[in-house]
């Protein structure tokens, strides 16, 4: 790493200054040296560098109008500077406005490097974490969502109306849907982007558990609470916090929650003291609210509080047209992940997985193709690869499950997605509309149902 690392060294002083060359350069850094403040301005106008180590007394300006200087023009600059004993005190006021750290004369050449190889560090995760930061950002763009359904575009455009405000949203949909890629998604374009997300699911946590999970204890509120512990909710504060499977919070909790939405504040068990809170709430859930309202195993004050903006994902039986990217796009994740070329798929294969009801959404869907990249020894795959019950709606009827078959009801259901429109359908199916009448008049289809 130090061969990528360019440091400017400012010193007055000709010795200490080669001395500090040769020692630099020796240990792999790139060293751009000079003898003056304003000679190190200029160079630092026309070149980027990541550490500067400069004199803090110098005939021109001082070492701290290049540090202040140099921060304005560079904030991940690091600034390491030299002075004598007299000054150390000058210096630890330096580091108050923005040095990174201090050495005294005489020089000490193995602390400077330990003091380099910190600032060396500091930087390297500096520039790990805007790139993680940049990737979970990409990941969680909505463009990289895969869903060029018309039932998945309305599902972004409500979105997009509601994702720089603080509004609480209200995810909807079965199992496999990507509840909690939508809530990340919302979070990661948003206000509150570079802020917490903090994730709980409401169901897998013991209920005993769950209050202490969600709102902290202090040290000793209960057997074996042996420290304060803040609950999930601080640790979200001015950030975003998801709540799945939010059906799943037992009464008293729920109670609770409300009061937490209502005041925005929060009280750990075993203490009185009120903690103000600025987060934003994202819940999710499986089943119908409406429903567990009714049944009285859901609070309707609550249920009010948390459907602000109701987002509700479709199933992927209704969004067809998402089958085919995704299949590749789990296609490209799980054979690179396995380092293997992209298989490839056959037209059976896919009117086989189009035709399919998926119970299990689209995580079903990726599980088959995690599965069936795993275990096919070939560069495609065919019906036999895939685990999930592809001709069970056949074997029903005591048919055969022909490609034939196969085609005639992925064409029928095509053309109950779009309700009739030939021109749509054949759009999706990729043939052109006369190649979808002949088709229709070698089934024999003359009519069909409407959606």
């Amino acid at each position: 790493m130090n061969k990528q690392i360019n440091i400017l060294l400012v010193d007055d002083e000709e010795p200490i200054r080669d001395a500090m060359l040769l020692l630099l350069k020796a240990a792999g850094y790139r060293i751009t040296a000079c003898a003056s403040g304003q000679e190190a301005l200029q160079i630092l106008a026309n070149e980027q560098f990541d550490i500067v180590i400069t004199d803090l007394f110098l005939p021109d300006i001082t070492g701290i109008d290049i540090l202040t200087k140099a921060k304005g023009l560079f904030p991940s600059l690091e600034v390491i500077l030299i002075t004598g004993h007299a000054s150390a005190e000058t210096a630890v006021r330096a580091m108050k406005e923005g040095a990174f750290d201090y050495i005294t004369k005489p020089l000490n050449f193995e602390e400077l490097r330990m003091i380099l190889a910190k600032a060396v560090e500091k930087k390297r995760l500096l520039s790990e974490n805007v790139y993680l930061k940049k990737q979970l950002r990409d990941k969680y763009e909505f463009s990289s969502i895969i869903g060029s359904s018309l039932a998945m575009q309305k599902v972004f455009a409500r979105i997009s109306k509601v994702i720089k405000t603080d509004s609480t949203i209200l995810i909807l949909g079965e199992s496999g849907t990507g509840k909690d890629l939508i809530a990340k998604a919302i979070h990661s374009n948003g206000p509150r982007r570079d802020k917490p997300f903090i994730a709980v699911h409401c169901g897998a946590i013991p209920e005993n558990l769950l209050e202490s999970e969600l709102f902290g204890h202090t040290k000793g509120a209960f057997t074996g609470a042996i420290r304060d512990k803040i609950g999930k909710f601080e640790a979200a504060n001015h950030g975003t916090i998801f709540l799945d499977e939010i059906a799943t919070l037992p009464m008293h909790l729920q109670i609770k929650l409300l009061r937490v939405l209502q005041e925005q504040e929060v009280e750990r068990i075993g203490s009185n003291r009120q903690i103000k809170l600025d987060v934003r709430i994202i819940s999710a859930t499986n089943v119908d609210l409406d429903e567990e309202v009714k049944k009285g195993t859901f609070r309707d004050d609550l249920f009010y509080r948390l459907n602000v903006i109701p987002v509700t994902l479709p199933p992927l039986r209704e969004r067809v047209e998402d089958i085919l990217p995704l299949v590749r796009h789990f296609l490209a994740k799980y054979c690179n992940e396995m380092d293997r070329p992209v298989m490839n798929i056959t037209k059976e294969v896919l009117m086989a997985l189009e035709i399919y009801k998926w119970p299990g959404n689209v995580r079903e869907l990726e599980n088959v193709v995690e599965r069936a990249v795993t275990l096919c020894d070939t560069d495609t795959l065919h019906s036999h690869d895939l685990s999930i019950p592809l001709f069970s709606s056949v074997k029903e009827k005591g048919m055969h499950a022909s490609l034939e078959h196969m085609e005639k009801e992925h064409i029928l259901k095509v053309l109950r997605e779009t309700s009739g429109n030939q021109s749509k359908a054949s759009q999706l199916l990729g043939i052109d509309r006369k190649t979808l009448y002949l088709k229709l008049k070698k089934y024999g289809v003359a009519e069909f149902p409407e959606k």
